[in-house]
């Protein structure tokens, strides 16, 4: 089971899971929608087996704040203090007062919550088993800690970006790569006109191209890559729009990236 194959596995399942999320928000509306926020992260595995638990805010309403707090307490374990289990169960009962829907009218959406939770639940486990496996057949390549030499990419977009460029001797050249994700400009030009704003042709790997994406953005957040900060602020003061310098910056990347798997070297901060 090769690394390509592995990625785009996860992709599929993230595309799925994102869809069950969208579905389970809709019916979570019809029932409980006050209890958005009360655990900060409404995906986490405490907040969807609780509401598995107590999908209505007649059934937290029924029980005392001490109840609500040891049942919390009971799904979190020992990693996070009581008082951290208090403060959801002030939260929750402070929800459940104010839902509009104190009994639910259908009780086919109980149904329905229940059966996304559980898909939700299962999805994430899965999710969790392919990052595993990802991260392990990565690790046995030397290129996987070269390419994270680079700040901003991380673990999961190094995996992306070694998946889908395969073997780095296929390309001759880094326009090669850059053509090949799909970044290089569609320039159309006549005469001594050149059309100045020119759209990338995103006709190679939009798996790649949206990996790279996501390292420049990571590596421009807080100067975390201070040559592609430099590079952008370059682009910036040159009028370039927002979009338009990010893209310069991906563009860059893919050249540090090539010479990177081409010369077995980790980057370099200071050119």
């Amino acid at each position: 089971m090769n690394l390509r194959y592995l990625t785009r596995q996860h992709e599929s399942l993230t595309e799925i899971y994102v869809q069950v999320k969208l579905q389970f928000q809709a019916v979570l509306d019809q029932v409980f929608p006050e209890y958005h926020g009360v655990f900060g992260d409404l995906y986490s595995k405490v907040s969807l087996r609780f509401l598995a638990s107590y999908p209505t805010s007649q059934s937290v309403l029924a029980m005392s704040e001490e109840n609500v707090t040891a049942n919390i307490q009971r799904l979190v374990g020992h990693v996070v203090s009581n008082r951290w289990s208090l403060e959801r169960a002030q939260k929750l009962m402070a929800a459940a007062k104010r839902n509009p829907f104190r009994e639910t009218v259908f009780p086919s959406h109980l149904i329905s919550l229940e059966l996304f939770i559980n898909l939700l639940l299962q999805y994430q486990e899965h999710l969790t088993k392919l990052d595993k496996s990802i991260e392990t057949l990565a690790e046995e390549l030397l290129e996987y800690d070269l390419i994270q030499s680079i700040p901003g990419i991380g673990t999961k977009i190094a995996a992306t970006i070694l998946a889908e460029v395969g073997e780095i001797d296929r390309f001759d050249h880094a326009k090669k790569l850059v053509a090949f994700a799909g970044i290089d400009p569609s320039v159309f030009s006549s005469g001594k006109f050149t059309e100045t704003r020119n759209k990338i042709t995103k006709r190679g790997s939009r798996r790649l191209r949206t990996a790279l994406y996501q390292a420049v953005r990571c590596g421009l957040k807080g100067s975390r890559n201070k040559r592609i900060r430099a590079y952008y602020d370059k682009k910036r003061t040159e009028g370039k729009l927002f979009k338009v310098a990010v893209i310069a910056c991906v563009n860059r990347l893919i050249h540090w990236i090539y010479a990177i798997l081409t010369k077995k070297e980790p980057f370099r901060l200071t050119e």
